[in-house]
C-alpha cells in the first residue's frame, strides 16, 4: 500500500520549492509564487451535482502545484512535469475554445474565463507539477484549474471568493474543454477545509462543512486506485447528463433533485422512456443516501456510513451503469475482507474506489483487493489511505 501524503508545513514547503525550482529549470528566474489545490474523493452523491443535487467531497491532501510568473507582453507559456516537452505558449487575446489541446486546455480555460468574466489577466510564465493520480476518478483536472486560478486571482489581486473560483473554473471545462461537468469537484478544490467533509447543495451553493475525524473513531478511508484510466469527455458521461435532463424536461421538473424520494415510484411511472428510469431512480435515492450520511456524521455514528456507501455502489452499478469490471472487483473484495462498506467514487468508466474501514484493517482489505485483482489477471492497484485536507492556496 502506498505511503500517505505529507501534509505537515514542512512539506508544503518542500512541494513549493520543488515547483519553483521546476518552473526555474523550464522559464528562467523564479516565479512569482506558487499555489496549491487539491485533489478530492467523494464520499458519497455521485451525478447529482449536474442535477441541482447534493454532494459531500472531501479534498485530498494530493495537490497540484502551480509556480506562476506575470508576462507584459500577452503570452500564456504552459509547462507540466506530468507532460515532459515542449512549452505550450499561447496568446492571451487569442484564446477561444479549441485554441489549446490535451492538459493545455485546462489552465488555458480558466485564463479564457477569468477575461470573459471580465477580469484583466494577462499573459504568465507557469510551470505544474502534481501527485494527483490522473484518470483516477480523483479530479486531477479540477485541481489544475483551480490551483492556476487561485494564482491568477492571487497575482492580478481579483479578490474572488473561492466559490467563485470554482464557477469560472467549471466554466472553464465545460465551455473551453468540453467536458459538461458539474460544480462539484471545483468547489471541493476551493473550499474544503481540513478535517470536514464538504456538505455542498449545487443548486444554490450553500456549503457547510461537516466535521470528518475518522482517526479519532478508530476508522480510516482507503482510497484504491484501479488504474483505469477513465475519460470523460468520451461522451458517455454527456450522455448520462442529457439523459438526465430529458427525464426532468419529461417530468416536468427543473432538475431531478425536484422530485422526492417519497414520490419516486409515482415519477417512475410517469417516464414516457423506460430506458430514462433507472437514471433518475440512481439520482433521487442518491440524494436520499447523501442526507443520510451527513445525518450520521451529525450524530458520531461514522459506522453507519458504510452501509450507504456500498448502497450507492449497487445503483451506480446498476441504474447509472458507471462502473466497470475493475471497480466492481474492488468493492466485492473490500467489503468481503471485512470493509464496513464501499464504492466507486468519481465519474465512473473506471478510476478509484473508496472504503470506510476499521483502523488495523487497513493492510488486510488493502491486500484483499491486490490478491482479487492478480486473480483475475487485472493491473495491481495503488492503495493510499486519506485524510480531509485544506482547499486551493497560497504555497510560497
Amino acid at each position: 500500500m502506498t505511503a500517505a501524503t505529507d501534509t505537515t508545513p514542512a512539506a508544503a514547503h518542500q512541494a513549493a520549492a520543488a515547483a519553483a525550482a521546476g518552473f526555474a529549470a523550464v522559464h528562467g528566474g523564479a516565479p512569482d509564487g506558487v499555489w496549491a489545490a487539491p485533489g478530492r474523493v467523494n464520499l458519497i452523491g455521485e451525478h447529482t451535482d449536474y442535477n441541482a443535487g447534493f454532494v459531500l467531497p472531501l479534498a485530498l491532501p494530493h495537490t497540484t502545484r502551480a509556480a506562476v510568473r506575470r508576462r507584459t507582453d500577452g503570452l500564456l507559456r504552459l509547462h507540466s512535469a506530468q507532460a515532459p516537452g515542449a512549452v505550450v505558449e499561447l496568446p492571451v487575446d487569442a484564446l477561444a475554445p479549441g485554441a489549446a489541446e490535451g492538459w493545455a486546455a485546462y489552465p488555458a480555460g480558466v485564463v479564457w474565463a477569468l477575461r470573459e468574466a471580465g477580469y484583466a489577466v494577462g499573459g504568465a510564465d507557469v510551470h505544474v507539477d502534481s501527485d494527483v493520480p490522473a484518470g483516477a476518478g480523483l479530479s486531477s483536472s479540477a485541481a489544475l484549474e483551480c490551483a492556476v486560478a487561485a494564482a491568477f486571482a492571487d497575482l492580478h489581486d481579483l479578490g474572488p471568493e473561492p466559490a467563485e473560483l470554482a464557477l469560472l473554473a467549471q466554466r472553464a471545462e465545460n465551455d473551453f474543454v468540453g467536458v459538461p461537468c458539474g460544480v462539484m469537484d471545483q468547489t471541493a478544490s476551493t473550499c474544503c477545509i481540513a478535517g470536514h467533509a464538504l456538505f455542498l447543495d449545487t443548486r444554490d451553493l450553500a456549503r457547510r462543512h461537516v466535521p470528518l475525524d475518522l482517526a479519532a473513531a478508530g476508522l480510516r478511508l482507503l482510497v484504491v486506485d484501479t488504474r483505469v484510466k477513465h475519460d470523460l469527455a468520451d461522451g458517455a458521461y454527456a450522455e448520462r447528463r442529457a439523459g438526465c435532463e430529458r427525464a426532468a424536461a419529461l417530468l416536468g421538473v427543473p432538475a431531478l433533485r425536484d422530485v422526492p424520494l417519497d414520490g419516486l415510484e409515482e415519477a417512475l411511472d410517469r417516464l414516457t422512456e423506460p430506458a430514462l428510469r433507472p437514471l433518475v431512480r440512481h439520482v433521487v435515492t442518491e440524494d436520499a443516501r447523501v442526507e443520510r450520511v451527513v445525518a450520521l456524521l451529525d450524530a458520531g455514528d461514522l459506522r453507519a456510513v458504510g452501509p450507504v456507501l456500498t448502497a450507492g455502489h449497487a445503483s451506480l452499478r446498476d441504474d447509472f451503469r458507471v462502473s466497470c469490471f475493475e471497480t466492481d472487483l474492488a468493492v466485492e473484495a473490500a467489503v468481503t475482507a471485512g470493509a464496513l462498506g464501499a464504492r466507486m467514487t468519481g465519474g465512473g468508466f473506471g478510476g478509484s474506489v473508496i472504503a470506510l474501514v476499521e483502523e488495523d484493517a487497513v493492510d488486510r482489505v488493502a491486500a484483499a483487493v491486490a490478491d482479487a485483482f492478480a486473480a483475475a489477471g487485472r493491473t495491481a492497484p495503488r492503495a493510499f489511505t486519506a485524510v480531509p485536507a485544506q482547499g486551493a492556496r497560497r504555497l510560497a
